[in-house]
């Protein structure tokens, strides 16, 4: 029990804390397609990207931009801004931005393409994310990062909204970089502990890096002596300790997998967003009912909405991006008040995912067909929704 372990817990079995962390890199490793050398669990995913850029960032007088899209989540906006400065860098000069067309929601990759093929050659990094948080847009990542290395560029992924979303191979596409966070589809919880790639041909490199202790070989590392040798791979970029209480909830969800292959999960959850879909499409009409009947949009009949997140199964994961021409925080509260969890992004944007492990068809037709009287206070959770209404970015989850 952990409770009497004490110091003791450093080493004593089982699953002594000093590589409590290592030992679930083999599954965590299968869930990204890399090899477990490859991967390390630590801290939180902007520490990683910042820790990640340190390292793999090496800006020159030509070769010093780095390519994000235009809309790039905040954290990884301001991690890449800040390193250029670090660096000596103008953001200005240094941050290169690739965005949807006039008009359009979704990047195309052949912009992506186009701007690689012309910059390559003035651009250190490529750190796209593999979906795009907002629009649900899965990228081509292999594409990508083949156009990017060929122009000499090196290549990293935010993998936030992928990790368990969707089938990734980091390894087969060469990709030299990449992290995630556990706490969206892995289900971990907000701070839960993040997670990083380092392709294989680098185990060795000994590059500069931000270095701690818990990156120095397990066999020397507790003689003290001050001389770094580096964990082979991604292990040598850890800083700290692994937090131990923070591996449970990972420990938990593997468990919650094991015997359940990924790609079971990515068909179910092909039909399960597939079934949404076609509800929407079929259904619209149906969320005027979300107002009473005073309203003035029910009454102007001017409520629209439509889906941004590509059609195609291939270019999107779970999630569907609802965009709405009237206020979301009225969307979003009356879904709330009828028993759904959704989240919302400013200016106009629901986020709807019928999450494959534990979500249901049934529950995807709840949310199209949530009665406007229900009075949710008087429901209570299930005991199988708790731990997910806990966690904002997990979806659809409802009130029975």
């Amino acid at each position: 029990m952990m409770q009497f372990r004490g110091v003791f817990g450093h080493f004593s079995e089982p699953s002594p804390w000093t590589k409590c962390d290592q030992e679930l890199t083999k599954n965590i490793a299968k869930f990204v397609g890399a090899e477990p050398v490859e991967v390390a669990l630590m801290n939180g995913l902007t520490v990683n990207v910042h820790i990640l850029l340190s390292s793999f960032y090496n800006p020159t007088a030509t070769r010093h931009k780095i390519l994000l899209e235009s809309r790039a989540f905040p954290s990884d906006h301001y991690a890449i801004e800040s390193q250029i400065k670090l660096k000596g860098y103008d953001p200005e000069k240094s941050m290169l931005f690739v965005g949807p067309r006039e008009g359009e929601d979704l990047i195309r990759t052949e912009d992506i393409l186009r701007i690689i093929d012309e910059e390559g050659d003035s651009i250190a990094v490529v750190f796209l994310s593999g979906m795009q948080y907002y629009t649900g847009q899965l990228f081509e990542m292999e594409k990508i990062t083949k156009a990017a290395q060929a122009k000499g560029s090196l290549v990293g992924w935010d993998l936030a909204h992928c990790y368990i979303n969707v089938p990734l191979f980091l390894h087969d596409w060469n990709v030299d970089f990449a992290c995630w966070c556990s706490y969206k589809y892995g289900s971990t919880g907000p701070g839960g502990l993040a997670g990083i790639f380092v392709h294989e041909r680098y185990r060795d490199d000994n590059r500069d890096r931000m270095v701690g202790w818990w990156g120095h070989r397990m066999k020397t590392r507790f003689l003290m002596d001050n001389k770094i040798e580096f964990e082979e791979g991604a292990a040598g970029y850890r800083i700290s300790n692994t937090p131990v209480m923070l591996v449970m909830p990972l420990i938990g969800f593997i468990e919650t997998l094991d015997g359940i292959e990924l790609t079971q999960l990515r068909d179910k959850s092909i039909r399960l967003t597939g079934y949404l879909e076609l509800l929407i499409d079929d259904q619209l009409t149906t969320l005027r009912h979300f107002f009473s009947p005073s309203s003035s949009f029910r009454a102007s009949n001017k409520i629209s909405c439509e889906s941004i997140t590509p059609k195609d199964p291939n270019q999107r994961g779970c999630q569907l991006s609802l965009k709405f021409n009237i206020s979301i925080d009225r969307i979003y509260k009356e879904l709330v008040k009828r028993g759904v969890a959704v989240d919302k992004r400013y200016p106009n944007i629901i986020r709807v995912a019928p999450i494959p492990m534990y979500n249901t068809f049934v529950d995807v037709r709840r949310f199209i067909d949530v009665s406007p009287n229900r009075s949710c206070q008087r429901h209570r959770p299930s005991i199988n929704c708790n731990i997910f209404l806990a966690i904002p970015q997990i979806k659809i989850t409802f009130i029975q």
